[in-house]
């Protein structure tokens, strides 16, 4: 068989790709085996120049495969250490960060030691040799990865430490990672010892409700063999696995462990609290002056604030029954814009409504009772606010106003009502009276800044039926029997005695529809239903 020329040229070809294809793959072959014959031995090049500590480090798997499985520092093991020592809360203008790290790598030279910090500390920190500097924040001239700290942390385990503390005893950390690798693959994910000081630390329960914006810490019973619970207040050192830590959605964030274990908790993950060993912290307390005492507070806030924000977290309820707000006031804003389709956009995250708004509603609510029932104007509670009455003695979590109906006959008889023609009135506490610009009835804001609100609806009786003048396009607006009304009858909710309906199932059930009481569902179910098996 005769070969033409173009068949032998693209046999030719062929057979020339199939020569580079190979050589490719043999070059893929042995850069990929230099690089593990690399991470086998003693980690010893520096950090990118954005960390202020020089080259670049190796590529941590953070799925598996860390390096060093043998002891701690690698003695007799040629694979290096398994642990890095990461020191992340400090203060730029008064720390002892280089002494901390002196501290740990005068017991143990063969450890990695990274500090941690947002932005370049300023003044610079004074490091000693074997002790290297990351810097989170991005710069433009550095690749993604010279800012992440999964790139720089090649070990199994990670041991976080506060500023101040001392490490006495060299064999401490091991003592750490046996208690942890003997939970095996159990809730325990973390191990903690406490910083010797003058207050202890104390283990504590945390549940987070992302649902309803809250973190709840409650104290936790200490056993004979340490404590497991899933929070600690209080200075300690604390182990986990590189694994774990870079599986966090925030494995870095400020303040540290309220951020590390708002996320542990979420995922079911617990830290056991040891008796022993204890870490010594010769610089107690940290700061030299009350005016950085006061900064370093300062900053604390700040930081704790922007992390609520971050994770959504409106209200914490501390041990002690303190509480710590970090959503709206009645200066700022409520926490969501309008709302449409009767359907305000924290539901579609699976979230109700914030506590703090909740708290603005029950305040108002009460502000303006209190102004009705003085003044003679008959009221009674309204749709889905008597059907939070009826359900939970309260507004209805995920509702985000109060209704309440008027006699319009009465209307005259309170000074903030009867003026109302046009415009709006700020009274001497700061809520908002107003005519409502949707109809004819009125609102009371919470504030000119927050526009929480409570609506009064005006209703007038007709041939015994109660009638108003505006109609909403809602299922529960509808005319009923002024005999509803005749008593009016107190009933609990939101924290005070109200006046509602003297048959108030027979009400809703006229305006809602049968069952309405035992089946709740959001206000618009076209647009979003309620997934009861989550109640």
């Amino acid at each position: 068989m005769r070969v033409s020329f173009c068949q032998g040229l693209l046999t030719g070809a062929i057979a020339l790709n199939l020569l580079i294809l190979y050589y490719v793959s043999r070059a893929q072959q042995q850069m990929m085996e230099k690089r593990r014959d690399q991470g086998r031995g003693s980690r010893k090049a520096a950090l990118p120049a954005s960390g202020l500590g020089g080259g670049m480090a190796g590529l941590v798997g953070v799925g598996g495969g860390m390096v060093g499985v043998g002891g701690v520092g690698g003695e007799g093991n040629s694979r290096g250490p398994r642990l890095t020592i990461l020191l992340r809360e400090f203060e730029d203008f008064e720390n002892y960060v280089g002494d901390v790290a002196r501290s740990f790598l005068h017991q143990r030279p063969e450890l990695p030691f990274l500090v941690v910090s947002d932005t370049p500390p300023y003044p610079p920190l004074s490091l000693p040799e074997g002790a290297r500097l990351l810097v989170l924040a991005p710069s433009p001239e550095q690749p993604p990865q010279a800012h992440r700290p999964e790139f720089h942390i090649q070990t199994e385990f990670v041991l976080l430490v506060p500023d101040g503390v001392e490490l006495e005893q060299g064999r401490a950390v091991e003592r750490l990672i046996r208690e942890l690798e003997g939970e095996g693959g159990g809730p325990v994910r973390l191990v903690a010892a406490p910083v010797v000081v003058r207050s202890a630390v104390q283990c504590l329960h945390l549940r987070v409700s992302l649902r309803e914006w809250t973190a709840t810490y409650t104290p936790a019973v200490s056993g004979s063999s340490g404590s497991v619970c899933t929070a600690l207040q209080g200075d300690a050192v604390v182990l986990i696995r590189t694994e774990d830590l870079f599986n966090l959605s925030v494995p870095l964030g400020r303040p540290l462990l309220p951020s590390l274990f708002i996320q542990t908790s979420l995922r079911g993950w617990k830290v056991k609290l040891l008796e022993s060993p204890c870490f010594s912290a010769s610089h107690r307390p940290l700061f030299s002056s009350a005016h950085n005492q006061w900064k370093a507070d300062s900053r604390l806030k700040d930081a704790t604030s922007q992390l609520m924000k971050n994770f959504g977290l409106k209200r914490l309820l501390l041990p002690g029954g303190k509480e710590q707000w970090h959503g709206c006031g009645k200066e700022t804003a409520r926490c969501f814009g309008t709302v449409r389709d009767d359907t305000p956009d924290y539901l579609y995250l699976e979230r109700w409504t914030p506590p703090c708004c909740l708290r603005a509603l029950r305040e108002t609510t009460k502000y303006v009772i209190n102004i009705l029932e003085s003044s003679g104007v008959r009221y009674w509670l309204e749709g889905g606010s008597l059907l939070g009455a009826a359900r939970h003695q309260d507004i209805i979590p995920w509702d985000y106003d109060v209704d309440l109906g008027i006699y319009l006959e009465d209307v005259p008889n309170c000074d903030y009502l009867k003026n109302l023609d046009s415009g709006s009135l700020v009274d001497a506490n700061g809520y908002v009276w107003e005519r409502a610009v949707e109809g004819d009835f009125f609102r009371v804001q919470y504030s000119e800044a927050n526009h929480l609100h409570v609506d009064l609806w005006p209703f007038y009786p007709r041939n015994g039926i109660m009638t108003k003048d505006t109609w909403m396009e809602h299922k529960q607006d509808v005319e009923f029997p002024e005999h509803f009304l005749q008593p009016l009858v107190p009933m609990p909710f939101a924290g005070i005695t109200a006046y509602g309906p003297n048959n108030h199932r027979a009400f809703l059930e006229l305006k809602f529809g049968e069952g309405v009481i035992e089946n709740p569902q959001y206000p618009n179910p076209t647009k979003k239903r309620l997934d009861r098996s989550r109640l």
